[in-house]
């Protein structure tokens, strides 16, 4: 009997975790349509007018962050809280025993979080741009793209190392949710720039990898900034994002050295952390 190759193994495991998201309601409202309701939200608060601080309007504002955060919700939130269910009730197990190699499982796992990843920003984007008048320039168009892979495999590296150390898959999302929430709050996600936060709450920020996929993203939809964003650090009014990548780079790479080297197939033995 000859075994699938183990590119039919990756397109069948893809495609059973797309089954197992669409099937569920919490993950796709939180990843999907949570994004949504904000930017909906946001836009009937402060009205979708110019903010002269920044050269954009509100939804220009919100559309590129809300994305994010949808995107990293499915990278972080969705895939630590799966991966904790799926080890602690044995089926992680059981599938180390089957004849599919483990890499295989595991990109697997990471091409569906990044489909969905880019599902949830298309969505947020395409509603954005027909609904509220969002623009797209074709020159940061692919500084997006690579801005949205280098993120979402960041968040994926960290959301596999949020789930080795966790043991209860039904309080993985809570926990998830406030290990995000907060930065995200600090982040620039939910609250534009243009709000004076307090001096610490800026160096944090500054540390942790949202606040750079936050702008990176958002100033590709930036009208009032030149360049195409494959620039380190640009002068004023110019969009550099190469920065940004190299802090989520350097956290996506710590994070999956860390994950790969506490990984367990294995449910954890009750009293071991």
């Amino acid at each position: 009997m000859t075994l699938p190759s183990p590119l039919a193994l990756l397109l069948h495991q893809t495609v059973y975790d797309h089954r197992i998201f669409w099937r569920s309601v919490a993950p796709a409202f939180f990843v999907l349509v949570f994004p949504l309701i904000m930017l909906v939200v946001f836009t009937a608060l402060f009205g979708n007018e110019l903010i002269p601080a920044l050269g954009v309007t509100t939804a220009q504002f919100y559309a590129p962050s809300l994305a994010v955060y949808g995107a990293v919700n499915a990278a972080y939130v969705n895939l630590s809280a799966s991966t904790v269910t799926r080890r602690e009730q044995g089926i992680l197990k059981r599938i180390r025993g089957t004849p599919m190699p483990p890499w295989v499982y595991l990109a697997g796992r990471l091409l569906f979080t990044a489909t969905i990843a880019f599902f949830a920003t298309a969505i947020m984007v395409g509603i954005g741009v027909a609904a509220y008048g969002v623009r797209l320039f074709a020159h940061t168009l692919p500084a997006a793209i690579l801005v949205l892979l280098v993120g979402v495999a960041c968040w994926a590296a960290l959301g596999l190392l949020l789930s080795t150390f966790l043991r209860d898959g039904a309080g993985a999302p809570a926990v998830a949710s406030a290990t995000l929430l907060p930065l995200a709050f600090i982040s620039d996600v939910f609250i534009p720039p243009t709000v004076q936060m307090p001096r610490w709450a800026e160096l944090i920020a500054d540390w942790f990898p949202l606040r750079h996929f936050t702008h990176a993203l958002g100033d590709a939809f930036n009208p009032s900034l030149s360049g195409s964003g494959f620039a380190w650090s640009g002068a004023p009014g110019e969009y550099a994002m190469l920065h940004h990548l190299a802090v989520m780079a350097a956290w996506g790479v710590i994070a999956a050295v860390i994950a790969a080297w506490r990984f367990r197939w294995q449910p954890n033995p009750e009293g071991v952390a």
